[in-house]
């Protein structure tokens, strides 16, 4: 997913240097010629793959969405009935992506920018947790839900918030959410909401 220069080809190089720069300064804010400089290849050679930044955009997009996609269906095929399977999107993004990888800061901006092509994405992941837990509810490891799109969309927005709220979270927990230490202190806790509930219920009089 994320290889290096040597190993990819002149196309694939430039798609990636794209990836990154998107990543750390969003799309708008690079030019053809940064992109070309990074992958060490000539503008000409960028049109000539892609066309224009648009369509260099669009094949990032795609790129990062096959990524993604393939991670959603690793976690339909989980054996989410074995003890202490903790995996979450978020954790998963991150255990087989390199840890360079621009892809989760890429994440970010695409789910933060409002644009089309984070709410398709957004939405295609919202319709993929909701085959997850359609396949929970079947396997009796979780109760049916009265609204299954509220909660897809409440687990989906939870796990993601991890992602995009990571930097933040670090400061406030002191560790990173998503990795080591932090991610069992995370997943313990989450756990714990999840299986036990949150608040108290009343004893029936």
């Amino acid at each position: 997913m994320w290889s290096a220069k040597e190993d990819r080809t002149a196309k694939a190089l430039i798609r990636d240097e794209a990836l990154g720069l998107f990543a750390e300064h969003g799309p708008e804010a690079v030019s053809l010629r940064q992109i070309a400089a990074a992958a060490g290849v000539s503008p000409a050679l960028v049109i000539h793959h892609y066309g224009s930044k648009r369509g260099l955009r669009v094949a990032v997009d795609e790129h990062v969405a096959a990524v993604v996609d393939a991670l959603f269906a690793e976690l339909a095929a989980a054996d989410w009935t074995a003890d202490g399977l903790g995996l979450s999107f978020a954790e998963l993004l991150l255990r087989r992506l390199p840890p360079d990888s621009p892809i989760p800061g890429y994440l970010r901006r695409l789910l933060l920018a409002g644009d089309r092509a984070g709410t398709e994405l957004f939405g295609r992941w919202h319709a993929a947790t909701m085959a997850v837990l359609e396949e929970l509810v079947a396997g009796g490891a979780a109760r049916p839900s009265r609204d299954p799109a509220v909660r897809a969309a409440f687990l989906l927005a939870n796990d993601l918030a991890v992602l995009v709220l990571r930097e933040q979270l670090t400061a406030v927990l002191g560790v990173d959410p998503l990795g080591g230490q932090g991610l069992v202190r995370w997943t313990e806790e989450l756990l714990a909401v999840y299986r036990d509930g949150l608040f108290v219920s009343e004893e029936p009089p």
